[in-house]
């Protein structure tokens, strides 16, 4: 019988990345109160004291794993300078649609951390939003707000508008991919992004017969002409 060949011990970096692999699963799977670091430690086949060797406590923990789980820098610098440009609005919304339906489906669990922290009312839930999902909707907001003083949307508090339209779109997420609808009925994405800008532009658009200068109501085939494309400029 050969002798047993020992396993190459990780570097620290590559433990601190098996830690936050282990807890992402573990905290997406029962929340943060549900997980302790004894199961996060076993799961990672290393001792308890080790954990705490890589991160203080367990909320320094869960935050690197929330952390870890936020959109790209580059992602957010590019969507700040298309909503800078000229292009069309419902091309800006069918591509914002778009990119939150894609990476939360390739990311299922940031979806399931992100509604464990709100339910158990956990206090990174609030620093998570005021650190990175606020200035999402501050851009989205800053847009809206461009649109209204151009004429081209109606006067209604921006911030609320990029709230409602967000949470459209992630609503429709939350009841295919984790509610189950998925199972009844599957919808294209493109389909569905297309679809969710149509519906709200419709909604915020001003009357072209009360203003010239807004823009006509958007329609379904209007919108089947847009170019896929703009998902990968966000």
């Amino acid at each position: 019988m050969g002798a047993l060949v020992a396993m190459p011990r990780l570097t620290s970096s590559d433990r601190r990345k098996q830690i936050l692999e282990v807890a992402t699963e573990l905290f997406g799977r029962h929340g943060f109160d549900g997980v302790t670091t004894r199961q996060i430690a076993d799961g990672a086949g290393i001792t308890e004291a080790m954990v705490f060797r890589h991160f203080a406590t367990k909320d320094d923990l869960y935050w690197e794993v929330l952390s870890a789980k936020s959109a790209p820098d580059e992602v957010k610098k590019r969507l700040e300078e298309r909503l800078q440009t000229d292009v069309e609005p419902h091309e800006i919304f069918t591509a914002i649609a778009r990119y939150v339906l894609n990476r939360n489906m390739q990311d299922p669990a940031k979806s399931r951390l992100l509604l464990f922290s709100a339910l158990e009312n956990h206090r990174l839930s609030q620093r998570f939003f005021k650190t990175y999902m606020s200035e999402w909707y501050e851009l989205l907001a800053g847009y809206i707000r461009r649109q209204m003083e151009e004429g081209k949307f109606r006067k209604v508090d921006p911030q609320l508008a990029a709230r409602g339209f967000v949470g459209m779109v992630f609503h429709h997420y939350l009841v295919q991919e984790l509610f189950g609808g998925g199972k009844y009925r599957s919808y294209d994405i493109e389909e569905v992004a297309q679809t969710m800008a149509e519906l709200w532009l419709n909604g915020i658009c001003c009357e072209p017969e009360a203003d010239p200068m807004c823009p006509s109501r958007i329609t379904g085939s209007r919108l089947k002409n847009l170019s896929p494309s703009l998902s990968k400029d966000i």
